[in-house]
């Protein structure tokens, strides 16, 4: 029997159709261990895409959850950090641009044998491993999931607080746009506009035979970021970037993250106060650095630049995601505001629907994703905001019915973008599902 069809628990119609319909998506981008994003598109691993598929996986095989996040650890570097993909050798060399030849891991002292990027992506591992061993806590003990993911957990946690604490304030910088998760973000157009793109004839865009020009980043875009991904590789992937910022939604995740390790060393019989210490020192930097009382929001900060980006983008809300967040209440009546729409935006829009510059359909500039909406409702509900949270999830599974499991969707229309049948869409559609309201 294939996971696909599976037996479906406590999973009554229309959720039923929806539920089977999610796991085929997740069994087709099935890969010898891992789920790519979507096969055309995106034919290798992608490093968060991996967390979020594992938080669906884990209600109907629990194995497979647990492979996957042990999949992508088992391309870790010994710095630590986690590549933002690890390619899969069977895979044509360009199918993907910028493919292994680019990023030139084989050449790096300290790289896995597998080939994979240089750079990294939020770290919302913790957090999923944690989640995965809790759907299944006999499966994981017998594997013994948490003994081995553990220490790879707190070596990556900890390259990301050393070598990329650029200013010295206890909070992690990216030095990649792709870094963030959010890569062409409006947050992040005064930090690029200092880079000189390639010129187009320098990139090999295969993107652009899976989605429309008007849905992805352009061509000067792109060109920034192939520049500073080439410039980061021959400084031999040391942190001495031209873009650095200091993102709330990659440090709330870490935030998140070292509970989330916390409970995983209490589990294991190890003492989670060394976590539980640096949960708060990353919370309070956040409070300090990022936190805008005027705004009601987080805003990234410049690192280069040295001044405050003062946009409104969904990475700014995340935070939520914090246990004992002081001003998660305030994060929830932004959500709530012109902005963001939270009573009837859906998903909750990556970008401010009143800036001039929103653009419902081009990647982050505006349309809204599953994984951050998902990422919000979890946050309501660890604030107790029950009703919203369970709102939020009846309006999430309603848009995936009509329009799919698209990458990305406009916020007020729900009209679907980019690729087709995408991974974490449809993992996180049947953990909405299986995890059902709390009302």
């Amino acid at each position: 029997m294939s996971i696909a069809d599976a037996p479906v628990r406590a999973v009554i119609s229309p959720s039923a159709s929806l539920d089977r319909a999610a796991r085929r998506v997740l069994a087709a981008n099935w890969r010898r261990g891992a789920t790519v994003p979507a096969g055309g598109l995106y034919p290798h691993q992608w490093s968060w895409d991996s967390a979020f598929i594992a938080l669906g996986l884990r209600h109907f095989s629990p194995v497979r959850a647990q492979r996957e996040l042990e999949s992508l650890f088992g391309a870790q570097w010994t710095d630590g950090r986690v590549p933002h993909i690890v390619f899969d050798p069977l895979v044509p060399a360009d199918a993907y641009f910028p493919g292994p030849a680019f990023w030139r891991s084989a050449d790096v002292a300290g790289a896995p044998g597998v080939p994979t990027s240089g750079i990294v992506q939020p770290p919302a591992h913790a957090l999923a491993a944690w989640e995965t061993f809790r759907a299944a806590p006999a499966v994981a003990r017998s594997r013994r999931f948490l003994e081995r993911l553990y220490p790879r957990l707190v070596a990556w946690h900890d390259f990301l607080l050393t070598a990329r604490d650029l200013r010295g304030r206890g909070l992690v910088s990216v030095v990649h746009p792709w870094e963030s998760g959010m890569d062409n973000s409006p947050a992040w157009d005064v930090p690029l506009s200092r880079v000189v793109p390639l010129p187009p004839a320098e990139l090999a865009r295969r993107d652009l035979a899976h989605a429309a020009a008007a849905e992805r980043p352009t061509d000067t875009d792109y060109g920034r970021y192939i520049r500073l991904a080439r410039d980061y590789r021959d400084s031999g992937y040391r942190e001495t970037p031209g873009f650095a910022v200091e993102d709330p939604l990659c440090n709330a995740l870490l935030a998140a993250g070292e509970h989330a390790l916390a409970s995983i060393a209490a589990e294991i019989g190890l003492d989670p106060a060394r976590h539980l210490a640096r949960a708060q020192q990353v919370t309070d930097a956040l409070m300090a650095e990022l936190w805008d009382v005027t705004a009601g929001t987080f805003f990234a900060y410049d690192v280069v630049g040295d001044a405050v980006l003062r946009s409104y983008s969904i990475a700014g809300l995340l935070p939520v995601v914090v246990p004992d967040l002081p001003v998660a209440t305030d994060l929830v009546k932004t959500a709530l505001g012109d902005r963001f729409r939270l009573a009837d935006a859906c998903p909750v829009p990556s970008y401010d629907l009143t800036a001039a510059d929103h653009e419902a359909g081009r990647y982050w500039r505006g349309p809204g994703w599953i994984n951050t909406s998902w990422l919000f409702w979890y946050g309501l509900r660890l604030h107790g905001e029950t009703g919203l949270a369970d709102d939020l999830r009846d309006r999430l599974l309603a848009r995936v019915r009509t329009a799919g499991f698209r990458e990305y969707l406009d916020p007020l229309t729900g009209a679907g973008f980019g690729t087709d049948d995408f991974s974490w869409t449809a993992a996180l559609t049947l953990d909405l599902i299986r995890t059902g309201p709390r009302r």
